[in-house]
């Protein structure tokens, strides 16, 4: 059983990696119609709800696109910012959706915001924890851990609508600005939908991690 549970708790987040890699490498070769970059949908979509405080610029790494709230700024990879694809399009409307959900004061991001100093700390040190009590024996000790990784779970929980909701608002926005087609919206529901399961895999590997860790704290106990 314990191996079973470490062997899906590897491969689901694996699985759901490789799945939004190959959608986004094969969107990422598709040209859109209107022959608009990553970065100029953005701006359109950001511009559209007067939000031209926000900055829309480009940084390193592969898959890296994200929205900073705290400095109000769209970070694009490359690829998306550059490149006028069905993924870069896709991309930077669902970070665009994350700045919205920002303005409009969206609860879970509220949320989120507020426990990730919290939920910084104790993920760091429940893994010390968890080795320190098995290391020496201490139920009590181990079970804190357990409920420090509880509280991670927590937080990727609150991500899930987070995620959810920007890429709904990602595509509506691109409906609405009519620079997208019915085909390149179905490729950009692929991408969108593959960046989601990665956060559900996330969510599902923690959980398996937390049901091994309380059958080994079972076990211990008898």
């Amino acid at each position: 059983m314990d191996i079973i549970l470490i062997l899906l708790t590897l491969m689901l987040p694996i699985i759901a990696d490789l799945n939004i890699r190959l959608n986004y490498n094969k969107y990422l070769k598709e040209y859109n119609k209107k022959e608009l970059t990553g970065a100029e949908v953005a701006r359109m979509i950001l511009e559209k709800h007067n939000l031209k405080d926000i900055y829309v610029v480009e940084t390193s790494g592969y898959l890296s696109d994200h929205y900073d709230p705290t400095r109000k700024v769209v970070r694009l990879s490359a690829a998306v910012y550059n490149k006028a694809t069905v993924a870069s399009v896709a991309i930077a409307a669902h970070e665009c959706g994350h700045a919205i959900q920002d303005k409009e004061g969206y609860k879970f991001m509220r949320f989120r915001s507020a426990i990730f100093p919290f939920v910084n700390i104790t993920t760091s040190l429940s893994y010390w924890i968890i080795l320190i009590g098995l290391f020496l024996g201490i139920l009590k000790v181990f079970y804190i851990g357990i409920a420090f990784t509880c509280i991670g779970l927590l937080f990727q929980l609150v991500t899930l609508p987070v995620e959810f909701d920007a890429s709904k608002r990602a595509k509506e926005e691109l409906k609405k600005l009519k620079v997208v087609n019915k085909t390149e919206e179905k490729g950009i529901a692929k991408v969108l939908k593959s960046a989601a399961l990665t956060y559900v895999a996330g969510v599902l590997a923690s959980i398996l991690q937390i049901v091994r860790l309380l059958l080994l704290a079972n076990n211990n106990r008898d």
